[in-house]
């Protein structure tokens, strides 16, 4: 069964990556999903690649799908900081919730 945890921060980094903080979860061994998905140590924070074919939508896609393969469903909420993301960013990847 897999836990759920709340994202506490989503952002674009000064590398042009998108990244995810969870409050409470790591992911040291996410890599080994084979996903492009990496896990910063220092920062705490799930990231993919700086975009190259895909948007940051597909990206935010990408990050949740390979914590779920680690057995953990990340969630947005009404606390999560926004960090240098465009509000139509913003509400692309709100979107993506209603599934």
């Amino acid at each position: 069964m897999a836990e759920q945890d709340e994202i506490i921060e989503i952002g674009i980094d000064e590398k042009a990556r998108l990244y995810l903080k969870p409050l409470s979860k790591t992911f040291p061994f996410i890599y080994r999903e084979a996903m492009e998905v990496h896990w910063d140590e220092g920062g705490n924070f799930l990231y993919g690649p700086k975009p190259r074919g895909w948007t940051y939508v597909e990206w935010y896609n990408q990050i949740i799908k390979a914590a779920k393969m680690q057995s953990c469903i990340l969630v947005i909420t009404g606390e999560t900081q926004w960090v240098d993301i465009p509000d139509e960013l913003q509400s692309a990847i709100i979107e993506q919730m209603v599934v």
